[in-house]
C-alpha cells in the first residue's frame, strides 16, 4: 500500500510546498522585506541560528541520545530546514513585525536552497546523495515558486491579489492530501515510536530552539524576537523530507521522524506565543 501511495505523496508534497511558497511570494511586500533586511542585527542572528547553531544542535542531540540511525537522520534534516510556510499566521498571534517576517522568510528560503545541498552530504552518514539531487527539489518546491509569486506581484498587485486566493485553495487541498497520505503511509510507524527516544529527542530540540532563540536575541524588541523564535521553531517539513524522496528507496523511519515534527513544532511555537504574554489571551 505504501509503495502505491508514495508517488501520490511526492506529487502532493510538491504542490503543497510550491503552492505555499508561491502564495508567500504573491503576498510578499518587497518594501517590507527590504526594511527587515536593513536590520543588520536581525539578519545576522537569523543566519547564525538558522544555518549554524540550530543544525549544530540537531546534530548534537542526534549523536548524544541513543537514537537509531534513521531517526537521527530525520532530526538532522529538520535541523537544516527552518521556517514553515505558515509562519506569518503564528507571528501575527504573537504581535510580531511584518517587515521582519518577510525578511526572515526570504532569508531562510534562499538560505535553505544554498546551505542544505552542501550540508546534507557532510552531516548525514545514512543518506548517500549528491548536492544537486538535494538542490533540485528545493529549487522546484521553494525558490522558483516564491520568485514567480514575487515577480507577478511586482508586475501587477491587482493580478497577484486575484491569483492568490486560487493558489491558496489549491494549496489547502494539497495540504489535506499530504496529511492524509502521511497518516496512511506512516501511521503505524508513528504509533511504534514509543521507547525509541525519537519523541524525547524532538521535544528537547524544539524546547531548546523555542526558548533559547527568544531569550538570546540580544538587542531585538519583542516584535522581532517573536519572529526569530517562531520562525526557527517551525520547520519546513517539505524541505526536510525532500532529500529522502530524492533517493530511490527512502528510509521510512527517517521520514517518520520528519513527519513527527509537524504537530510538535506547532505546539512549541504556540507555547512561545503564550509564554511571551503577547498572544491572543494577553
Amino acid at each position: 500500500m505504501a509503495d502505491l501511495l508514495m508517488p501520490a505523496l511526492k506529487i502532493s508534497l510538491v504542490i503543497f510546498m510550491a503552492g505555499n511558497l508561491m502564495d508567500m511570494g504573491l503576498r510578499l511586500e518587497i518594501a517590507d522585506a527590504l526594511r527587515g533586511l536593513r536590520n543588520l542585527r536581525f539578519v545576522v542572528l537569523t543566519l547564525l541560528w538558522a544555518f549554524l547553531l540550530i543544525p549544530g544542535l540537531a546534530y548534537g542531540i542526534a549523536h548524544a541520545m541513543p537514537l537509531d540511525a534513521p531517526y537521527a537522520l530525520g532530526l538532522i534534516l529538520m535541523g537544516l530546514a527552518p521556517c514553515a510556510p505558515f509562519v506569518p499566521m503564528l507571528v501575527a498571534k504573537g504581535h510580531g513585525d511584518l517587515g521582519s517576517t518577510a525578511a526572515f522568510m526570504l532569508l531562510t528560503a534562499v538560505g535553505t536552497v544554498i546551505v542544505m545541498p552542501v550540508a546534507v552530504p557532510l552531516l548525514t552518514s545514512g543518506l548517500t546523495v549528491s548536492a544537486w539531487s538535494v538542490a533540485r527539489p528545493l529549487l522546484v518546491m521553494v525558490l522558483i515558486p516564491m520568485m514567480i509569486g514575487m515577480a507577478i506581484r511586482r508586475a501587477s498587485v491587482a493580478r497577484a491579489g486575484t491569483l492568490q486566493p486560487v493558489v491558496k485553495k489549491v494549496t489547502g487541498v494539497a495540504t489535506l492530501v499530504v496529511v492524509v497520505l502521511c497518516v496512511v503511509i506512516y501511521g503505524n510507524g508513528l504509533l511504534g515510536l514509543g521507547g525509541t527516544f525519537a519523541v524525547a529527542a524532538q521535544c528537547l530540540f524544539f524546547a531548546t530552539v523555542a526558548t533559547v532563540t527568544y531569550l538570546l536575541a540580544f538587542g531585538l524588541p519583542h516584535e522581532e524576537r517573536i519572529v526569530l523564535s517562531i520562525g526557527l521553531t517551525t520547520r519546513n517539513i517539505g524541505a526536510a523530507i525532500a532529500p529522502l524522496l530524492a533517493v530511490p528507496e527512502p528510509d521510512q523511519q527517517a521520514a517518520i521522524m520528519v513527519v513527527l515534527g509537524l504537530p510538535l513544532m506547532v505546539g512549541f511555537a504556540m507555547l512561545v506565543v503564550w509564554m511571551t504574554g503577547r498572544g491572543p489571551a494577553a
